[in-house]
């Protein structure tokens, strides 16, 4: 079975412009670049923009996924909840001449814009080189195979897979988690006891196969 990608909050924000604008909400990690392409210049875009790279959680009903709506104190009618102003595909409060329905799918409820879901809770590790000495820490979400923290360590060195990755002298089933391999989440523990996360960041040691054909 297909494993989903998970991104850390601090990669969603690293998209953060009008040409590459990532969002995320109801877990969901979603590329809304072609909808600013497709409307490009239209004001309806600016509370989008003012949130590129954030969590727009709170703009939808948890239970429905629908925008957040209320019922008008005046009109005693239901509307749509929108306090940073109406966005793309929210119809306005009455009928208008320029308001087009055909647009299809909203853009919350379209699929093709996901991109992966967002890490309900993502963990700091040490990544030791034992032939260089080299250390690399590492932000990771906690859904993350070994095998795709491989692929994100791969930035910081490309020959990642020449390596016999281990924790406390085990060899890690790079097809599992951190925690099904057993480096359990301690943070809710260390934060009860009030002690710094820093000094107890759980260390993966490389040891290299001296076989460059894998990288």
């Amino acid at each position: 079975m297909r494993r989903h990608r998970y991104f850390t909050p601090a990669e969603v924000s690293a998209h953060n412009t009008a040409e590459d604008l990532w969002v995320s909400y109801r877990g969901r990690v979603c590329d809304l670049t072609p909808l600013m392409d497709q409307y490009r210049g239209d004001v309806l875009l600016l509370p989008i923009m003012e949130s590129a790279g954030k969590d727009i959680s709170s703009w939808f009903d948890p239970e429905t996924g629908d925008v957040l709506r209320y019922v008008d104190p005046v009109t005693h009618c239901l509307r749509y909840f929108t306090p940073r102003g109406r966005f793309v595909h929210v119809p306005p409060a009455g009928p208008r001449s320029d308001w087009d329905a055909d647009f299809g799918q909203p853009w919350w409820t379209d699929e093709r814009y996901q991109v992966g879901l967002l890490s309900s809770k993502t963990r700091w590790i040490r990544i030791i080189n034992t032939l260089t000495t080299q250390e690399t820490r590492l932000e990771v979400c906690s859904e993350d195979t070994l095998a795709q923290i491989l692929h994100r360590f791969l930035d910081y060195n490309s020959h990642a897979s020449s390596y016999t990755w281990k924790h406390e002298g085990v060899t890690l089933d790079m097809s599992r988690t951190l925690s099904e391999n057993g480096i359990h989440d301690d943070d809710p523990q260390l934060d009860h006891l009030r002690l710094d996360r820093d000094l107890y960041t759980p260390a993966i040691l490389l040891y290299f196969n001296d076989d460059l054909t894998e990288a």
